[in-house]
């Protein structure tokens, strides 16, 4: 059942403003807020293989030791088209108390730009060094103004960037080993709207104003609908590395393995708030909700990117037709809670994600079809790492399912030029929940409302990538 704006006033008597912000993921297109969109030449094989196929620069990122392969100098640029659709429909929201219900909040998703670049160079025949720059993580959701859950969430962006120098090492005519250095850059920006009404009638409890009273009631009915705007920033660096091995196991069938670490972050950045105007004779209640709750400050939060493991299969069978197949787990497990601290030591926001280690499968093919163009086509199963008892309107994660095409087209021996695309299926996502804990205190309907529906979600990618070899 639905609550009216003033339904509920004397609950609110005991909550607490509602605040936004916390480091959360929006869905993205692997599991949690992973981009899986590292070359065009992969996504055309759904990325199977990827720790075993070697056929490009773009090995940097998938299997250092891949660079074994490639015999001469190259440098791939690559540039990803991303576009999600994530659209909400409601079932059985609640309105925060004070406030209207809203609506479905629009399609949050929306058109992004995410580039790739790989150099590879041989020392001789069996060193080789290479460095690679993309974004393994990222996300960008927006819902429209006014939408049921903009106490709980507005707009979730997460940048990165990741600079990998490598190291390959041909240790034998069918054994090669390689190993890089990960220096990562994130960066973060959360908003949504706040519960100002809710949190003057806690601070009129808080001042000696009875609930039910006549002052009460006053202050309830010239400030319902009142709210602010909030937002949260935040970034930082870390370090990591990864190792690769890549075994032939004949002339013609290859596996490879490839082991990314997690990467730690203590994101520290700002909480800003925009509050609205009040009434005069509500001003000193509004003083002191923007002194002691919903005012400025520096804000810390650590958290832990996970690991990635890969184990690929790559076969030629025959002059035309490759075969390759690819196991990836990402330990998603290290993200439990995610908490906001100010700098002044108080608590602003803390969730609980309880997010699970998840794994992707993929199985693709090439066909090359003469000397210049060959076609390749894939299928993955990508498992969310998001439980359905933790969803929440910053990560309505769900499991996904790939099909991918491609091809290339080699214009001569030192160029040529893949193109991917991609639809990706994604499982419909229920939601049932009324946000995060603010200021130490447990979650509460009046602060932020219930959201209670699902999504209905697609992404459509297309990639374009030039190789030149030298």
């Amino acid at each position: 059942m639905r609550n009216s704006p003033r339904r509920g006033l004397n609950c609110v008597a005991i909550a607490v403003a509602s605040m936004a912000g916390t480091l959360a993921a929006g869905p993205a297109l692997g599991g949690g807020f992973a981009l899986q969109e590292n070359s065009a030449s992969g996504l055309g094989n759904a990325y199977a293989g990827g720790a075993a196929a070697a056929e490009d620069a773009a090995t940097v990122w998938t299997n250092a030791a891949g660079m074994a392969k490639l015999g001469t100098g190259q440098v791939a640029g690559a540039l990803n088209l991303i576009q999600p659709s994530l659209k909400f429909s409601d079932a059985a929201s609640q309105a925060a108390a004070q406030q209207p219900l809203g609506n479905n909040g629009g399609d949050a998703g929306s058109l992004n730009f995410v580039p790739n670049l790989y150099l590879t160079m041989p020392l001789d025949k069996q060193w080789s060094i290479g460095l690679g720059i993309n974004a393994p993580f990222g996300l960008v959701t927006e819902y429209g103004d006014g939408w049921i859950g903009r106490f709980q969430g507005l707009k979730s962006e997460i940048k990165t960037i990741n600079v990998n120098p490598t190291v390959s090492w041909k240790a034998s005519e069918s054994v090669a080993l390689g190993f890089g250095v990960n220096f990562q850059r994130i960066e973060a920006t959360f908003t949504s709207n706040v519960n100002y009404s809710a949190a003057l009638l806690s601070a009129a409890v808080a001042s000696g104003i009875a609930p039910g009273s006549a002052t009460f009631n006053a202050i309830a009915q010239s400030t319902a609908g009142l709210q602010s705007n909030a937002e949260v920033t935040g970034s930082d660096y870390g370090w990591g590395w990864n190792l690769g091995i890549l075994v032939d196991l004949n002339t013609a069938h290859r596996i490879g393995a490839q082991y990314r670490s997690a990467i730690k972050y203590t994101v520290s950045g700002d909480a800003t708030f925009n509050n609205p105007t009040v009434p005069t004779f509500v001003e000193p209640l509004a003083m002191g909700v923007n002194t002691q709750l919903l005012y400025n400050s520096g804000i810390s939060s650590q958290i832990k990117l996970p690991e990635i493991v890969n184990l690929s299969y790559f076969g030629r069978l025959n002059e035309q037709w490759d075969l390759m197949a690819d196991v990836q787990y990402t330990g998603w497990g290290s993200i439990q809670q995610l908490t906001f601290t100010r700098d002044d030591g108080k608590p602003l926001q803390s969730t609980y994600e309880n997010f699970k280690d998840a794994w992707r499968f993929a199985v693709g093919g090439n066909y090359r079809h003469d000397g210049q163009w060959m076609f390749r086509g894939g299928l993955a199963y990508d498992q969310s790492p998001v439980q359905d008892g933790y969803r929440t309107v910053r990560l309505p994660d769900a499991s996904k399912t790939w099909l991918a095409l491609g091809a290339r087209y080699k214009w001569n021996p030192q160029l040529w030029f893949d193109f991917g695309a991609a639809y990706i299926w994604v499982r419909s996502a229920n939601v049932n929940g009324i946000g995060s804990s603010n200021l130490g205190l447990p979650p509460s309907a009046a602060q932020s409302g219930l959201v209670n529906g699902s999504y209905d979600s697609y992404t459509v990618i297309v990639s374009g990538q030039v190789t030149y070899a030298f």
